[in-house]
């Protein structure tokens, strides 16, 4: 069997939220079919042999467009701008070719942007929106204000009628959890897994920190990411002064930096995030957007550490009881002294939430739906 694998960012390494999940299906399918990858790179650089090795055809194409360019095309040509600034002829003639040469039996899309790309008829397409952007906009959109609300609820609406065209279309669309996947009507939920294996502390040796200490991981120009560790660190931190607050991860933007201090870590790109995990006392996930399953909230957990999450972050994941939820800064403050004063039953709390993690989110369980969805053979 051969698959055609479209994807927004190249797989690899998988060392961001979507690249874990994007490389986790793809080396699920290359273990049981031939896949041709074609996907953005947004910068230049090698591809490690292994990974590489993991693909028969390996089609990368760097994305330039700014957002600007991006944003004057869409109003030009009445597009969604998520749409325009992956637009690329390179990758519509590399996918043309490879449908005119190859046999192909199946095509894997990976992000709703990359559906522009998927032929008007094919036998079998699965369309793994992972999250519904259309409303994560709608929400950028009731936190905006002037010509951004506009342009906001203008993506919104856009991508919306977008998606339900596309998913009319296709085999099936996937989504990372049922709430996600309950917005669309006929979707199906895929969760993430955790490679429980490599997220073991047993096998990390953690950082040298200041403590206590409270870690939040992440890719530090994501917008979520970035007024999570705001809010937290201007509204939580003041009510924990003996506690130290460090924020991993790499791009932090010039707010994120801003937040530096006595009492707050920048890392930017670390060399390993376990290290951090495996140093962190608490690690809180703030979010106030959050779609779909958190990879964030999963490492955490499968590195036995307790976790304090909004309820956004904590949405979607079976977690059995074994992450607190908190939502105004005096419960994050409240139950992060508990822990804190109780280390004893922290532990045992990230203890039961590695155990939860090992019986509910490996991979290859995660990933089984797909073996039905795409006709595919043992491994």
């Amino acid at each position: 069997m051969e698959i055609l694998f479209l994807a927004h960012r190249a797989p690899f390494p998988p060392d961001r939220g979507d690249r874990i999940r994007s490389f986790n299906i793809l080396s699920y399918l290359a273990a049981r079919a031939r896949v041709h990858l074609v996907a953005f790179v947004e910068e230049d650089g090698a591809i490690a042999p292994e990974h590489r090795a993991r693909v028969d055809e390996c089609i990368l194409v760097r994305r330039t467009k700014s957002q600007v360019r991006a944003a004057a095309e869409a109003l030009a040509t009445g597009r969604p701008v998520s749409l325009t600034a992956f637009a690329d002829c390179r990758i519509k003639t590399a996918v043309n070719d490879l449908l005119a040469r190859r046999s192909i039996d199946a095509i894997y899309a990976f992000s709703g942007q990359m559906a522009q790309y998927l032929p008007g008829q094919f036998p079998r397409v699965i369309m793994d929106f992972v999250d519904l952007d259309s409303a994560k906009f709608a929400a950028y959109a009731a936190d905006a204000h002037g010509p951004m609300r506009w342009m906001m609820q203008r993506e919104a609406r856009l991508l919306h009628a977008f998606e339900r065209q596309v998913a009319g279309r296709v085999t099936a669309s996937l989504f990372v959890s049922e709430p996600e996947a309950a917005l669309l009507p006929g979707s199906l939920a895929v969760e993430n897994g955790i490679d429980t294996l490599r997220y073991d502390p047993a096998l990390v040796t953690p950082v040298p920190a200041a403590h206590p200490l409270i870690v939040f991981t992440g890719q530090m120009d994501y917008r979520p990411n970035v007024d999570a560790v705001a809010w937290f660190a201007e509204r939580v931190m003041p009510l924990l002064p003996d506690a130290h607050f460090a924020i991993v991860g790499r791009a932090p933007t010039p707010r994120v930096r801003a937040l530096a201090g006595p009492r707050v870590t920048v890392t930017g790109e670390v060399a390993d995030v376990r290290s951090w995990l495996a140093a962190a006392d608490v690690v809180v996930a703030p979010l106030h957007l959050a779609r779909g399953i958190q990879n964030k909230v999963l490492e955490a957990m499968a590195m036995a550490r307790p976790v304090v999450a909004s309820p956004a972050a904590a949405e979607g994941i079976d977690h059995a009881g074994t992450l607190r939820v908190a939502v105004q800064p005096e419960d994050y403050a409240a139950t992060i002294r508990e822990l804190l004063a109780r280390p004893e039953q922290a532990d045992q709390l990230g203890t039961a939430a590695r155990r939860q993690v090992i019986g509910r989110y490996g991979w290859d369980a995660r990933l089984k739906p797909l073996d039905t969805l795409l006709g595919l053979g043992p491994a």
